[in-house]
């Protein structure tokens, strides 16, 4: 019985005769040959027609079947180096075909489309060979976060999507009706996470957030992924040193597993390999001053505007984008000004105007992919920012209620996994690492 392999499975059946089921990608003819590139999901490999091999008949209906015919080849593996592919250096002499749906007009081409078409037809455009290396990338990125957190004893939670109340400030929330009661779309699980950890020390939630900024950046998204974990008995010495080695792993685990994809994608993989820690840290303070140079430093007009800066701004795509460009690693910035940081962050001692916050930003203009603190652990502490911030404690009660029986100091960040698939792979925009992306101004398909 001939086997039905997945392509990426092909190496271990050279000489072999199989059977692939998938959908045509392409195809070239000349003379008594045609070249199939044959796709079925778990990678690509050529298929080759020699007219004898299949009858007059078989091969002028392969000459005119269009993109994205589905088919089942029969055929023998064999080794070509000059071979494309996912793995490259195989193909398949093709013996039998069997054409499920024959396709005409497939209305993605090889000519340049623009992105609003592609978007408009986005499930369509994941077929693509780019939009498929950038899925596989973000699900072995998805793989890697989950097996670093579960290797290091992180019990995995899952928090609630719909909230009574905001954790990262009233200006981004999706508001719905929750049984004729004022409910929200969660902006992150960390608030439920802290309660977590006194159940079981150390945990993480992984799954969507949403945010109605109404933004149209190449960063931004409105419904997003993001892990978050939460760590009992941990400063904020503590949470970078842990966050470096989590993003290390999954650079390097990516790197390792995704190779071919990456190739495809024409990422400069030789920037992934040197991210390694320990990672650069510099305080809020450091940053400022060193923004304040490079702009004094700058010939370019609209660069000096665009890094205008004093102590107590937060910072912007372009601050974070100089800022990283002078390591080839992600850097720390730590210590932000609490006017800028949510309200549950740890104050830095001595220092109210100051928490104990840190972001990480990615090199090459990737900016922030991730942004933690040291929490409060003083019940009165917090209760005085809740006030200060104006804050409903009938919302927040149960929160503080964590700092009243057995409260320890404790960190924990998120990261957002399509800002660091797009960093991964080298995107321009945020827009492709989604499979289904949802923007200011777009809800479809």
């Amino acid at each position: 019985m001939v086997p039905t392999i997945r392509i990426e499975n092909i190496a271990s059946y050279v000489g072999q005769q199989v059977t692939i089921q998938g959908w045509l990608y392409n195809s070239t003819h000349k003379g008594k040959l045609i070249f199939l590139r044959l796709r079925d999901g778990s990678g690509m490999t050529q298929g080759v027609v020699f007219r004898p091999d299949v009858g007059d008949d078989l091969f002028e209906m392969l000459k005119q079947i269009g993109q994205e015919s589905s088919l089942m080849v029969t055929g023998t593996v064999r080794e070509n180096e000059r071979a494309p592919g996912v793995p490259k250096g195989y193909e398949v002499g093709v013996e039998q075909i069997k054409v499920l749906q024959e396709t005409h007009e497939y209305p993605i081409t090889p000519k340049e489309h623009g992105v609003e078409f592609l978007m408009d037809n986005r499930h369509l455009w994941l077929r693509s060979s780019l939009q498929w290396a950038v899925m596989r990338v973000r699900a072995t990125i998805k793989r890697a976060i989950i097996d670093f957190l579960d290797d290091e004893g992180f019990l995995n939670i899952d928090t609630p999507i719909i909230t009574p109340a905001a954790a990262e400030g009233t200006s981004t929330l999706f508001e719905i009706d929750y049984f004729d009661e004022k409910a929200f779309l969660a902006q992150t699980g960390q608030l439920y996470n802290e309660a977590n950890i006194g159940a079981f020390g150390k945990v993480y939630c992984f799954g969507p957030t949403f945010r109605a900024e109404k933004s149209k950046t190449r960063r931004h998204l409105a419904e997003f992924w993001m892990v978050e974990p939460e760590m009992a008995f941990f400063d904020l010495d503590d949470l970078m040193a842990f966050e470096e080695r989590f993003v290390e792993y999954i650079v390097q685990t990516t790197l390792a597993r995704r190779g071919p994809e990456l190739e495809m994608l024409e990422r400069d993989t030789t920037v992934l390999a040197n991210i390694k820690a320990p990672f650069p840290r510099m305080s809020y303070d450091e940053a400022v001053a060193r923004i304040q140079a490079i702009r004094e430093a700058a010939d370019d007009p609209e660069l000096k505007d665009l890094l205008q800066i004093e102590w107590g701004d937060d910072f912007g795509s372009p601050h974070e984008t100089e800022l990283a460009k002078q390591f080839g690693q992600p850097v720390f910035v730590y210590g932000y000004p609490t006017q800028v940081k949510a309200f549950y962050m740890e104050p830095w001692p001595g220092r109210p105007e100051v928490c104990k916050s840190v972001d990480l930003l990615a090199p090459e203009g990737y900016g922030e992919i991730i942004g933690g603190s040291e929490r409060m652990s003083d019940p009165d502490v917090l209760m005085a920012a809740i006030k200060r911030h104006e804050l409903p404690l009938e919302h927040y009660g149960w929160y503080v209620d964590l700092r009243k029986y057995g409260s320890v100091p404790h960190s924990g960040f998120g990261l957002g996994l399509e800002r660091t698939v797009a960093w991964i792979c080298g995107l321009e925009h945020i827009r492709q690492t989604s499979p289904f992306p949802r923007t200011l101004n777009r809800m479809k398909p």
